[in-house]
């Protein structure tokens, strides 16, 4: 699937994603500044997050909260940019959130590709101009 997100339209586009698009975990690709930890921010909105949602270059790992179904579910966004390997993230745990059933949003996924399970949804975040990005989803590796 492909489409163009429009970036005055991110909240609507989230909707649509998670209407369209199943999975726990979602590898997010694209360069510095494409928009990836903007449209992970709309993603968490439209599940009901509130509060602060923002870039965990520097805790790793950010754990929001949301209420489906009457139950509290967690979202793990997990930002690799500073890794080295994979060895630090599975010291940092990042194994323990994406094999948890939880949702997790992984930024730099290169990083870490034998760590990601095989149902993961790629998306690949691509600037077209200064209002829209174009999206890729496909799943598995």
């Amino acid at each position: 699937m492909e489409f163009d997100l429009y970036l005055e339209k991110t909240d609507e586009a989230a909707a649509m994603f998670w209407q369209q698009v199943k999975g726990n975990v979602f590898a997010f690709h694209g360069q510095m500044g494409a928009g990836k930890t903007t449209f992970i921010s709309a993603l968490c909105r439209a599940k009901g997050v509130t509060g602060h949602i923002g870039s965990p270059t520097f805790s790793l790992i950010n754990e929001y909260r949301y209420t489906e179904e009457g139950n509290t579910r967690s979202i793990f966004h997990i930002d690799l940019y500073r890794l080295t390997n994979e060895e630090e993230a599975l010291n940092a745990g990042v194994e323990d959130c994406l094999y948890s059933g939880d949702i997790c949003f992984v930024e730099w996924p290169e990083k870490v590709p034998a760590l990601l399970p095989e149902d993961t949804v790629h998306v690949y975040v691509h600037p077209v101009s200064n209002h829209i990005r174009r999206l890729k989803i496909e799943v598995g590796r």
